[in-house]
Protein backbone atom coordinates (compact mmCIF):
# COMPACT_ATOMS: atom_id res chain seq x y z
CA UNK A 1 0.00 0.00 0.00
CA UNK A 2 2.79 2.69 0.63
CA UNK A 3 4.32 1.67 -2.62
CA UNK A 4 0.88 2.54 -4.35
CA UNK A 5 0.58 6.01 -2.16
CA UNK A 6 3.79 6.87 -2.37
CA UNK A 7 5.36 7.71 -5.84
CA UNK A 8 8.07 10.29 -6.40
CA UNK A 9 7.44 13.13 -8.15
CA UNK A 10 9.78 14.53 -11.26
CA UNK A 11 10.03 18.80 -11.79
CA UNK A 12 11.83 19.76 -14.79
CA UNK A 13 11.51 22.75 -17.00
CA UNK A 14 11.47 22.37 -20.96
CA UNK A 15 11.71 26.03 -21.37
CA UNK A 16 12.57 28.72 -18.82
CA UNK A 17 15.64 28.13 -17.63
CA UNK A 18 18.87 29.49 -18.94
CA UNK A 19 16.62 32.38 -20.80
CA UNK A 20 14.27 34.68 -20.15
CA UNK A 21 10.70 33.55 -22.24
CA UNK A 22 9.87 30.18 -23.20
CA UNK A 23 8.32 29.33 -20.16
CA UNK A 24 7.44 25.80 -19.77
CA UNK A 25 7.77 23.62 -16.07
CA UNK A 26 6.16 20.39 -15.76
CA UNK A 27 5.53 18.42 -12.52
CA UNK A 28 5.21 14.32 -13.15
CA UNK A 29 4.76 10.85 -11.65
CA UNK A 30 4.04 7.65 -13.03
CA UNK A 31 0.70 8.21 -13.88
CA UNK A 32 0.17 12.14 -14.05
CA UNK A 33 2.13 15.23 -15.62
CA UNK A 34 0.83 18.52 -15.32
CA UNK A 35 2.10 21.53 -17.03
CA UNK A 36 2.77 25.28 -15.80
CA UNK A 37 3.09 28.27 -18.69
CA UNK A 38 3.33 27.59 -22.29
CA UNK A 39 5.01 30.52 -23.56
CA UNK A 40 7.12 31.54 -26.34
CA UNK A 41 10.82 33.33 -26.73
CA UNK A 42 11.06 35.88 -29.54
CA UNK A 43 14.56 35.73 -31.54
CA UNK A 44 16.36 38.65 -31.64
CA UNK A 45 18.10 39.33 -35.26
CA UNK A 46 20.53 36.55 -34.85
CA UNK A 47 17.50 34.45 -36.49
CA UNK A 48 16.49 35.62 -39.71
CA UNK A 49 13.16 35.13 -40.95
CA UNK A 50 12.16 33.31 -37.06
CA UNK A 51 8.85 34.30 -35.62
CA UNK A 52 8.73 32.85 -32.20
CA UNK A 53 10.93 30.26 -30.48
CA UNK A 54 9.46 27.66 -28.35
CA UNK A 55 10.36 24.18 -26.40
CA UNK A 56 10.61 20.84 -27.92
CA UNK A 57 7.41 19.13 -26.90
CA UNK A 58 8.59 15.71 -27.78
CA UNK A 59 8.49 14.08 -24.10
CA UNK A 60 5.30 15.47 -23.89
CA UNK A 61 4.57 14.02 -26.93
CA UNK A 62 5.93 10.22 -25.61
CA UNK A 63 4.13 10.83 -22.21
CA UNK A 64 0.76 11.96 -23.98
CA UNK A 65 -1.23 9.46 -21.82
CA UNK A 66 -0.19 11.15 -19.01
CA UNK A 67 -0.80 14.65 -19.96
CA UNK A 68 -3.84 15.83 -17.85
CA UNK A 69 -3.97 19.73 -17.22
CA UNK A 70 -1.89 22.79 -18.60
CA UNK A 71 -2.30 25.79 -16.26
CA UNK A 72 -1.64 29.41 -16.62
CA UNK A 73 -0.01 31.46 -13.98
CA UNK A 74 -1.26 35.25 -16.61
CA UNK A 75 -1.63 36.36 -19.67
CA UNK A 76 1.69 37.52 -21.21
CA UNK A 77 3.02 35.62 -23.98
CA UNK A 78 6.12 34.15 -23.14
CA UNK A 79 3.47 32.01 -20.81
CA UNK A 80 0.88 31.31 -23.11
CA UNK A 81 2.35 32.26 -26.73
CA UNK A 82 3.22 28.09 -27.19
CA UNK A 83 -0.99 27.23 -26.71
CA UNK A 84 -1.59 27.00 -30.41
CA UNK A 85 1.97 24.88 -30.82
CA UNK A 86 1.23 22.95 -28.34
CA UNK A 87 -2.34 21.89 -28.77
CA UNK A 88 -1.51 20.85 -32.82
CA UNK A 89 0.99 18.64 -31.14
CA UNK A 90 -0.44 16.65 -28.63
CA UNK A 91 -4.02 16.89 -26.52
CA UNK A 92 -4.38 18.65 -23.62
CA UNK A 93 -7.37 17.88 -21.99
CA UNK A 94 -7.97 21.36 -20.37
CA UNK A 95 -6.64 24.55 -19.72
CA UNK A 96 -6.85 26.53 -16.32
CA UNK A 97 -6.52 30.06 -16.37
CA UNK A 98 -7.12 33.24 -14.61
CA UNK A 99 -9.84 35.69 -16.49
CA UNK A 100 -7.40 37.86 -18.61
CA UNK A 101 -5.46 34.96 -19.76
CA UNK A 102 -8.05 32.96 -20.71
CA UNK A 103 -9.59 35.53 -22.69
CA UNK A 104 -6.08 36.10 -24.35
CA UNK A 105 -5.78 32.49 -25.38
CA UNK A 106 -8.62 32.13 -26.29
CA UNK A 107 -8.48 35.14 -29.12
CA UNK A 108 -5.27 33.49 -29.75
CA UNK A 109 -6.70 29.90 -30.64
CA UNK A 110 -9.75 31.98 -32.83
CA UNK A 111 -6.68 33.64 -34.43
CA UNK A 112 -5.24 30.22 -35.94
CA UNK A 113 -8.86 28.71 -36.15
CA UNK A 114 -7.83 26.30 -33.48
CA UNK A 115 -11.04 27.56 -31.12
CA UNK A 116 -12.43 24.57 -29.60
CA UNK A 117 -9.79 22.17 -29.57
CA UNK A 118 -9.43 22.54 -25.90
CA UNK A 119 -11.34 23.31 -22.78
CA UNK A 120 -10.57 26.27 -20.95
CA UNK A 121 -11.46 26.66 -17.07
CA UNK A 122 -11.10 30.21 -15.48
CA UNK A 123 -9.34 30.46 -12.24
CA UNK A 124 -9.36 32.78 -9.54
CA UNK A 125 -7.35 33.17 -6.02
CA UNK A 126 -10.45 30.46 -4.22
CA UNK A 127 -10.36 28.18 -6.89
CA UNK A 128 -9.11 24.49 -5.87
CA UNK A 129 -8.74 21.67 -8.64
CA UNK A 130 -7.88 17.84 -7.98
CA UNK A 131 -5.80 16.34 -10.98
CA UNK A 132 -5.55 12.77 -9.78
CA UNK A 133 -3.13 12.84 -6.36
CA UNK A 134 -2.16 16.57 -7.26
CA UNK A 135 -4.02 19.33 -5.33
CA UNK A 136 -3.57 22.81 -7.13
CA UNK A 137 -4.37 26.28 -5.24
CA UNK A 138 -3.75 29.38 -6.16
CA UNK A 139 -2.45 32.88 -4.55
CA UNK A 140 -2.47 36.28 -6.71
CA UNK A 141 0.63 38.15 -7.25
CA UNK A 142 1.27 41.34 -8.23
CA UNK A 143 2.91 42.03 -11.92
CA UNK A 144 3.00 44.12 -14.95
CA UNK A 145 -0.93 42.36 -16.05
CA UNK A 146 -3.93 41.94 -14.02
CA UNK A 147 -4.89 38.43 -12.99
CA UNK A 148 -1.40 37.28 -12.36
CA UNK A 149 -0.60 34.15 -9.91
CA UNK A 150 1.56 31.64 -8.39
CA UNK A 151 0.54 28.15 -8.10
CA UNK A 152 0.98 25.59 -5.14
CA UNK A 153 1.07 22.31 -5.84
CA UNK A 154 0.03 19.65 -2.71
CA UNK A 155 1.33 16.07 -3.64
CA UNK A 156 1.47 12.87 -1.76
CA UNK A 157 5.07 13.43 -1.52
CA UNK A 158 5.36 17.03 -0.33
CA UNK A 159 4.54 20.80 -1.28
CA UNK A 160 6.12 22.85 -4.50
CA UNK A 161 5.15 26.41 -5.08
CA UNK A 162 5.74 28.35 -8.11
CA UNK A 163 5.57 32.09 -7.98
CA UNK A 164 5.24 32.92 -11.62
CA UNK A 165 6.23 36.21 -12.43
CA UNK A 166 5.90 38.49 -9.50
CA UNK A 167 6.65 41.94 -7.86
CA UNK A 168 6.15 43.27 -4.77
CA UNK A 169 4.20 46.33 -5.61
CA UNK A 170 2.73 47.90 -2.21
CA UNK A 171 0.55 50.37 -4.39
CA UNK A 172 -0.19 48.50 -7.24
CA UNK A 173 -2.29 49.36 -10.10
CA UNK A 174 -5.15 46.52 -9.37
CA UNK A 175 -5.68 44.04 -6.62
CA UNK A 176 -3.20 43.59 -3.53
CA UNK A 177 -0.53 40.27 -3.61
CA UNK A 178 -1.63 37.89 -1.63
CA UNK A 179 1.00 38.04 1.33
CA UNK A 180 -0.91 36.64 3.98
CA UNK A 181 -1.74 33.48 1.64
CA UNK A 182 2.10 32.96 1.28
CA UNK A 183 2.69 33.26 4.74
CA UNK A 184 0.59 31.03 5.67
CA UNK A 185 2.13 28.16 2.88
CA UNK A 186 5.22 29.30 4.67
CA UNK A 187 3.76 28.06 7.99
CA UNK A 188 2.29 25.27 6.82
CA UNK A 189 5.53 23.82 5.10
CA UNK A 190 6.90 23.72 1.38
CA UNK A 191 9.55 21.65 0.06
CA UNK A 192 10.38 23.28 -2.85
CA UNK A 193 9.86 26.80 -4.16
CA UNK A 194 10.40 27.82 -7.65
CA UNK A 195 10.86 31.68 -8.10
CA UNK A 196 11.13 34.26 -11.05
CA UNK A 197 14.72 35.41 -11.82
CA UNK A 198 14.76 37.84 -13.77
CA UNK A 199 15.64 40.71 -12.10
CA UNK A 200 18.38 38.70 -9.62
CA UNK A 201 20.83 40.97 -10.39
CA UNK A 202 19.29 44.44 -9.37
CA UNK A 203 19.87 45.37 -5.82
CA UNK A 204 16.78 47.12 -3.88
CA UNK A 205 13.28 46.90 -5.18
CA UNK A 206 11.16 47.11 -8.90
CA UNK A 207 9.91 50.36 -8.50
CA UNK A 208 5.89 50.85 -8.11
CA UNK A 209 4.11 50.55 -11.38
CA UNK A 210 2.31 53.84 -9.60
CA UNK A 211 5.67 55.60 -10.14
CA UNK A 212 5.50 55.90 -13.95
CA UNK A 213 2.01 57.62 -13.31
CA UNK A 214 3.92 60.81 -12.26
CA UNK A 215 6.57 60.54 -15.51
CA UNK A 216 4.00 60.21 -17.60
CA UNK A 217 1.80 62.83 -16.12
CA UNK A 218 5.08 65.55 -16.76
CA UNK A 219 5.30 64.39 -20.53
CA UNK A 220 1.41 65.22 -21.42
CA UNK A 221 1.69 68.77 -19.41
CA UNK A 222 5.17 69.59 -21.60
CA UNK A 223 4.40 67.68 -24.68
CA UNK A 224 3.09 70.39 -27.24
CA UNK A 225 1.87 68.40 -30.20
CA UNK A 226 1.27 64.94 -31.15
CA UNK A 227 2.37 62.54 -28.96
CA UNK A 228 2.78 58.68 -29.35
CA UNK A 229 3.29 56.10 -26.89
CA UNK A 230 4.27 52.57 -27.33
CA UNK A 231 4.29 49.96 -24.80
CA UNK A 232 3.84 45.89 -24.59
CA UNK A 233 0.61 45.57 -25.44
CA UNK A 234 -0.08 42.70 -22.53
CA UNK A 235 1.24 45.78 -20.19
CA UNK A 236 -2.52 46.61 -19.26
CA UNK A 237 -1.49 48.08 -15.84
CA UNK A 238 0.67 50.43 -17.93
CA UNK A 239 -1.63 51.17 -20.80
CA UNK A 240 -4.52 52.17 -18.52
CA UNK A 241 -2.26 54.67 -16.08
CA UNK A 242 -2.07 56.03 -19.78
CA UNK A 243 -5.48 56.07 -20.81
CA UNK A 244 -6.36 57.41 -17.22
CA UNK A 245 -3.72 60.57 -17.88
CA UNK A 246 -4.81 61.05 -21.82
CA UNK A 247 -8.44 61.01 -19.86
CA UNK A 248 -7.24 63.94 -17.52
CA UNK A 249 -5.90 66.09 -20.78
CA UNK A 250 -8.97 65.75 -22.73
CA UNK A 251 -7.18 63.60 -25.63
CA UNK A 252 -8.50 61.61 -28.24
CA UNK A 253 -6.98 58.14 -28.22
CA UNK A 254 -6.12 56.23 -31.62
CA UNK A 255 -4.94 52.62 -31.48
CA UNK A 256 -2.70 51.27 -33.67
CA UNK A 257 -1.33 47.66 -33.87
CA UNK A 258 -3.39 44.48 -34.22
CA UNK A 259 -2.50 42.72 -30.72
CA UNK A 260 -2.77 46.30 -29.14
CA UNK A 261 -5.92 46.40 -30.13
CA UNK A 262 -7.22 43.44 -29.24
CA UNK A 263 -5.75 43.54 -25.64
CA UNK A 264 -7.03 46.46 -24.83
CA UNK A 265 -10.61 45.67 -26.34
CA UNK A 266 -10.55 42.34 -23.79
CA UNK A 267 -9.67 44.36 -21.16
CA UNK A 268 -12.19 47.19 -21.87
CA UNK A 269 -14.47 44.14 -21.63
CA UNK A 270 -13.26 43.31 -18.36
CA UNK A 271 -13.01 47.04 -16.74
CA UNK A 272 -9.53 46.52 -16.39
CA UNK A 273 -9.15 49.32 -18.99
CA UNK A 274 -11.39 51.89 -18.97
CA UNK A 275 -11.58 54.65 -21.40
CA UNK A 276 -15.02 55.78 -22.62
CA UNK A 277 -16.29 54.97 -26.42
CA UNK A 278 -16.21 58.62 -27.21
CA UNK A 279 -12.61 59.10 -26.63
CA UNK A 280 -11.28 56.83 -29.16
CA UNK A 281 -10.96 57.25 -32.47
CA UNK A 282 -9.81 55.55 -35.50
CA UNK A 283 -6.70 55.97 -37.27
CA UNK A 284 -7.94 57.00 -40.18
CA UNK A 285 -9.56 60.10 -38.37
CA UNK A 286 -6.16 61.58 -37.09
CA UNK A 287 -5.76 64.25 -39.28
CA UNK A 288 -9.55 65.61 -38.08
CA UNK A 289 -7.87 66.66 -34.83
CA UNK A 290 -5.18 69.14 -33.69
CA UNK A 291 -1.72 67.83 -33.07
CA UNK A 292 -1.90 68.35 -29.08
CA UNK A 293 -5.42 66.94 -28.98
CA UNK A 294 -4.19 63.53 -29.67
CA UNK A 295 -2.91 60.11 -28.38
CA UNK A 296 -1.54 57.72 -30.33
CA UNK A 297 -1.19 54.26 -28.59
CA UNK A 298 1.03 51.50 -30.75
CA UNK A 299 2.72 48.33 -30.43
CA UNK A 300 6.89 48.33 -31.50
CA UNK A 301 8.28 48.97 -28.28
CA UNK A 302 10.90 46.55 -29.00
CA UNK A 303 11.43 47.65 -32.59
CA UNK A 304 10.00 44.36 -33.86
CA UNK A 305 10.34 45.26 -38.04
CA UNK A 306 6.84 44.62 -39.06
CA UNK A 307 5.11 46.29 -35.57
CA UNK A 308 2.94 49.33 -35.85
CA UNK A 309 6.01 51.92 -34.87
CA UNK A 310 8.84 50.27 -37.11
CA UNK A 311 6.15 50.39 -40.07
CA UNK A 312 5.71 54.17 -38.78
CA UNK A 313 9.14 55.32 -39.00
CA UNK A 314 9.80 53.71 -41.89
CA UNK A 315 7.06 55.82 -43.57
CA UNK A 316 5.28 52.44 -44.61
CA UNK A 317 2.10 53.33 -42.54
CA UNK A 318 -0.39 53.76 -44.75
CA UNK A 319 -2.47 56.44 -42.19
CA UNK A 320 0.26 57.62 -40.27
CA UNK A 321 3.33 59.09 -40.73
CA UNK A 322 6.06 61.34 -38.20
CA UNK A 323 5.69 65.18 -38.52
CA UNK A 324 8.18 67.49 -36.79
CA UNK A 325 6.53 67.96 -33.13
CA UNK A 326 5.68 64.79 -32.72
CA UNK A 327 7.18 63.22 -29.32
CA UNK A 328 7.66 59.27 -29.36
CA UNK A 329 8.29 57.72 -25.69
CA UNK A 330 9.19 53.71 -25.40
CA UNK A 331 7.58 52.94 -22.60
CA UNK A 332 9.14 49.55 -21.56
CA UNK A 333 13.09 48.04 -21.46
CA UNK A 334 15.06 46.83 -23.89
CA UNK A 335 14.51 42.98 -24.05
CA UNK A 336 18.16 41.38 -23.92
CA UNK A 337 19.05 41.34 -27.88
CA UNK A 338 16.48 43.59 -29.09
CA UNK A 339 18.97 46.53 -28.47
CA UNK A 340 20.13 47.25 -32.09
CA UNK A 341 16.51 46.91 -33.16
CA UNK A 342 15.45 49.55 -30.80
CA UNK A 343 18.32 51.75 -31.53
CA UNK A 344 17.50 51.62 -35.26
CA UNK A 345 13.48 52.72 -35.09
CA UNK A 346 15.12 55.76 -32.56
CA UNK A 347 17.14 57.13 -35.46
CA UNK A 348 14.58 56.65 -38.17
CA UNK A 349 11.97 58.48 -36.06
CA UNK A 350 14.81 61.65 -34.52
CA UNK A 351 15.66 61.50 -38.80
CA UNK A 352 11.49 62.18 -39.43
CA UNK A 353 11.81 64.89 -37.09
CA UNK A 354 9.98 63.31 -33.73
CA UNK A 355 11.81 63.96 -30.14
CA UNK A 356 11.82 60.53 -28.90
CA UNK A 357 12.05 59.49 -24.93
CA UNK A 358 13.15 56.29 -23.77
CA UNK A 359 13.32 54.80 -19.86
CA UNK A 360 16.16 56.03 -17.98
CA UNK A 361 17.33 57.75 -15.01
CA UNK A 362 15.74 61.41 -16.14
CA UNK A 363 12.79 59.98 -17.72
CA UNK A 364 10.96 56.94 -15.37
CA UNK A 365 8.79 55.81 -18.20
CA UNK A 366 8.51 52.29 -17.75
CA UNK A 367 8.76 50.12 -14.38
CA UNK A 368 9.84 46.42 -14.21
CA UNK A 369 7.25 43.32 -13.87
CA UNK A 370 9.77 41.34 -11.93
CA UNK A 371 10.92 41.01 -8.82
CA UNK A 372 14.68 42.84 -7.49
CA UNK A 373 16.57 41.20 -4.56
CA UNK A 374 14.69 42.94 -1.72
CA UNK A 375 11.82 40.93 -2.99
CA UNK A 376 12.89 37.73 -3.84
CA UNK A 377 14.51 37.61 -0.26
CA UNK A 378 10.81 38.80 1.25
CA UNK A 379 9.34 35.70 -0.94
CA UNK A 380 11.87 33.27 0.74
CA UNK A 381 11.30 34.58 3.86
CA UNK A 382 7.77 33.94 3.96
CA UNK A 383 7.59 30.19 1.56
CA UNK A 384 10.90 29.49 3.83
CA UNK A 385 10.98 26.49 1.41
CA UNK A 386 13.47 23.18 2.64
CA UNK A 387 14.70 23.09 -1.29
CA UNK A 388 15.03 25.85 -3.69
CA UNK A 389 14.94 25.97 -7.79
CA UNK A 390 15.31 29.94 -9.03
CA UNK A 391 13.43 29.88 -12.57
CA UNK A 392 12.58 31.86 -15.45
CA UNK A 393 15.94 33.55 -16.44
CA UNK A 394 19.48 32.97 -17.86
CA UNK A 395 22.01 31.50 -16.03
CA UNK A 396 24.00 33.78 -14.20
CA UNK A 397 20.68 35.08 -12.86
CA UNK A 398 19.37 31.57 -11.50
CA UNK A 399 23.05 31.13 -10.24
CA UNK A 400 22.43 34.58 -8.13
CA UNK A 401 19.06 33.72 -7.26
CA UNK A 402 20.85 30.69 -5.63
CA UNK A 403 23.23 32.57 -3.83
CA UNK A 404 20.54 34.90 -2.42
CA UNK A 405 18.83 31.59 -0.85
CA UNK A 406 21.73 30.24 0.47
CA UNK A 407 22.52 34.07 2.52
CA UNK A 408 18.78 33.11 3.87
CA UNK A 409 19.59 29.62 5.41
CA UNK A 410 18.40 27.07 2.39
CA UNK A 411 21.10 25.02 2.50
CA UNK A 412 24.05 25.29 -0.22
CA UNK A 413 22.85 20.96 -1.49
CA UNK A 414 19.13 22.02 -1.55
CA UNK A 415 19.73 24.90 -4.19
CA UNK A 416 19.20 23.41 -7.58
CA UNK A 417 20.41 25.57 -10.26
CA UNK A 418 19.19 23.50 -13.55
CA UNK A 419 19.26 24.20 -17.36
CA UNK A 420 15.98 22.70 -19.54
CA UNK A 421 15.70 19.18 -19.18
CA UNK A 422 17.66 18.87 -16.10
CA UNK A 423 15.06 17.41 -13.63
CA UNK A 424 14.99 16.55 -9.90
CA UNK A 425 12.85 14.49 -7.82
CA UNK A 426 10.41 14.63 -4.56
CA UNK A 427 9.97 11.93 -2.52
CA UNK A 428 9.03 11.58 0.68
CA UNK A 429 9.71 15.39 1.63
CA UNK A 430 13.00 15.26 0.13
CA UNK A 431 14.58 16.26 -3.45
CA UNK A 432 17.33 14.52 -5.78
CA UNK A 433 18.85 14.92 -8.86
CA UNK A 434 16.52 12.86 -11.65
CA UNK A 435 17.35 11.86 -14.67
CA UNK A 436 17.25 14.48 -17.72
CA UNK A 437 14.21 14.55 -20.10
CA UNK A 438 14.54 14.65 -23.75
CA UNK A 439 14.14 18.63 -24.61
CA UNK A 440 15.28 21.41 -27.10
CA UNK A 441 14.18 24.35 -29.23
CA UNK A 442 11.80 24.63 -32.07
CA UNK A 443 12.32 27.23 -34.60
CA UNK A 444 8.67 28.34 -35.83
CA UNK A 445 8.66 30.57 -39.32
CA UNK A 446 4.86 31.13 -39.46
CA UNK A 447 2.77 28.37 -38.28
CA UNK A 448 4.41 25.57 -39.37
CA UNK A 449 4.12 23.71 -35.57
CA UNK A 450 7.07 20.91 -36.67
CA UNK A 451 9.10 24.06 -36.81
CA UNK A 452 13.01 25.16 -38.56
CA UNK A 453 15.62 22.48 -38.40
CA UNK A 454 18.72 24.24 -37.42
CA UNK A 455 20.47 23.12 -40.64
CA UNK A 456 18.31 25.88 -42.08
CA UNK A 457 18.76 28.49 -39.48
CA UNK A 458 22.79 27.96 -39.91
CA UNK A 459 22.08 28.58 -44.02
CA UNK A 460 20.38 32.00 -43.30
CA UNK A 461 23.16 32.78 -40.67
CA UNK A 462 25.52 32.11 -43.64
CA UNK A 463 23.37 33.93 -46.12
CA UNK A 464 23.25 36.96 -43.99
CA UNK A 465 26.64 36.97 -42.84
CA UNK A 466 28.44 35.73 -45.74
CA UNK A 467 26.77 35.91 -48.40
CA UNK A 468 25.58 33.10 -51.51
CA UNK A 469 28.04 31.87 -54.36
CA UNK A 470 26.05 29.81 -57.30
CA UNK A 471 27.77 28.44 -59.89
CA UNK A 472 26.43 26.79 -63.13
CA UNK A 473 27.95 24.31 -65.61
CA UNK A 474 26.13 22.69 -68.89
CA UNK A 475 28.01 19.29 -69.49
CA UNK A 476 27.16 16.08 -71.91
CA UNK A 477 27.00 13.60 -70.05
CA UNK A 478 27.34 11.12 -72.86
CA UNK A 479 30.79 12.62 -73.90
CA UNK A 480 31.83 14.25 -70.45
CA UNK A 481 32.92 17.60 -71.59
CA UNK A 482 31.57 20.98 -70.87
CA UNK A 483 29.40 22.52 -73.29
CA UNK A 484 30.20 26.47 -72.04
CA UNK A 485 32.25 27.81 -69.14
CA UNK A 486 31.05 27.48 -65.93
CA UNK A 487 29.06 30.83 -65.14
CA UNK A 488 29.04 32.37 -61.63
CA UNK A 489 26.05 34.37 -59.74
CA UNK A 490 26.52 36.04 -56.16
CA UNK A 491 23.95 38.21 -53.31
CA UNK A 492 26.07 39.86 -50.63
CA UNK A 493 29.95 38.79 -51.37
CA UNK A 494 31.64 40.51 -53.34
CA UNK A 495 31.31 44.37 -55.12
CA UNK A 496 30.75 44.79 -58.70
CA UNK A 497 33.60 46.24 -59.10
CA UNK A 498 35.48 42.59 -57.82
CA UNK A 499 34.97 41.14 -61.50
CA UNK A 500 38.34 39.52 -61.45
CA UNK A 501 38.07 37.61 -58.29
CA UNK A 502 34.96 36.17 -59.72
CA UNK A 503 36.98 35.46 -63.22
CA UNK A 504 39.69 33.98 -61.01
CA UNK A 505 37.15 32.06 -59.62
CA UNK A 506 35.83 30.74 -62.50
CA UNK A 507 39.01 29.52 -64.32
CA UNK A 508 39.87 27.64 -61.33
CA UNK A 509 36.55 26.10 -61.38
CA UNK A 510 36.39 25.24 -65.25
CA UNK A 511 39.87 23.77 -64.49
CA UNK A 512 39.06 21.27 -61.80
CA UNK A 513 35.81 20.37 -63.62
CA UNK A 514 37.91 19.48 -66.71
CA UNK A 515 40.04 17.45 -64.91
CA UNK A 516 37.33 15.75 -62.83
CA UNK A 517 35.32 14.83 -66.38
CA UNK A 518 37.98 13.98 -68.26
CA UNK A 519 38.05 10.83 -65.73
CA UNK A 520 34.85 8.69 -64.33
CA UNK A 521 32.90 11.34 -62.01
CA UNK A 522 29.09 11.80 -61.11
CA UNK A 523 27.41 14.25 -60.47
CA UNK A 524 27.59 14.60 -56.25
CA UNK A 525 31.55 14.31 -57.53
CA UNK A 526 31.28 17.11 -59.52
CA UNK A 527 29.37 18.91 -57.16
CA UNK A 528 31.81 18.68 -54.54
CA UNK A 529 34.92 19.61 -56.81
CA UNK A 530 33.19 23.32 -57.57
CA UNK A 531 32.37 23.73 -53.59
CA UNK A 532 35.72 22.53 -52.58
CA UNK A 533 37.65 24.79 -55.35
CA UNK A 534 35.34 27.89 -55.14
CA UNK A 535 35.05 27.92 -51.40
CA UNK A 536 38.90 27.66 -50.62
CA UNK A 537 39.86 30.68 -52.95
CA UNK A 538 37.03 33.19 -52.05
CA UNK A 539 38.03 32.30 -48.59
CA UNK A 540 41.88 33.42 -49.71
CA UNK A 541 40.29 36.27 -51.54
CA UNK A 542 37.43 37.42 -48.65
CA UNK A 543 38.07 35.43 -46.13
CA UNK A 544 34.40 34.54 -45.87
CA UNK A 545 32.76 31.38 -46.16
CA UNK A 546 29.38 32.20 -47.99
CA UNK A 547 26.88 29.19 -49.05
CA UNK A 548 28.22 27.70 -52.59
CA UNK A 549 25.41 26.43 -54.78
CA UNK A 550 26.22 24.27 -57.58
CA UNK A 551 24.35 23.68 -60.32
CA UNK A 552 24.36 21.32 -63.21
CA UNK A 553 22.77 20.99 -66.32
CA UNK A 554 23.09 18.11 -68.52
CA UNK A 555 22.78 17.14 -72.08
CA UNK A 556 21.85 13.01 -71.53
CA UNK A 557 20.92 10.71 -74.23
CA UNK A 558 17.30 12.18 -75.91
Amino acid sequence: MDKILSMPISIYALGGLGEVGKNMYCIENEQTLIIIDAGVRFPGTELPGIDYIIPDYTHLKNNRNKVKALFITHGHEDHIGGIPFLIQSINIPVIYAPRLAAALIKSRLEENRLSGRVTIVEYDENSVFEVDSFKVTFFRVTHSIPDSFGVCVDTTEGRIVSTGDFKVDLTPVGPDMELSKIAKYGLEGVDLLLSDSTNAEIEGYTPSEKNVLSSIRDIFDNVPGRLIISTFSSNISRIQQICEVALEHNKKIAIVGRSMEKAIDISRGFGYIKIPDEMIIDVQDIKLYKPNELLILCTGSQGEPMAALSRIANGEHKDLHIVPGDTVVFSSSAIPGNGIMIRRVVNSLTRCGADVITNSILSNVHSSGHPSRQELRLMLKLIKPTYFMPMHGEHRMLRLHAELAQQLGVLEDNCFVLDNGDSITLSKHKISRGYPVEHGTIFIDGRDVSGIAGTVIADRRILTEDGMLAIAIAIDSRTNTLLVPPRLYTRGLINQGSQNTLELCRSLVEKEVLRALSGKTSFADLKNVIKNVAGDFIYKETNRHPMIIPVIMSKGDE
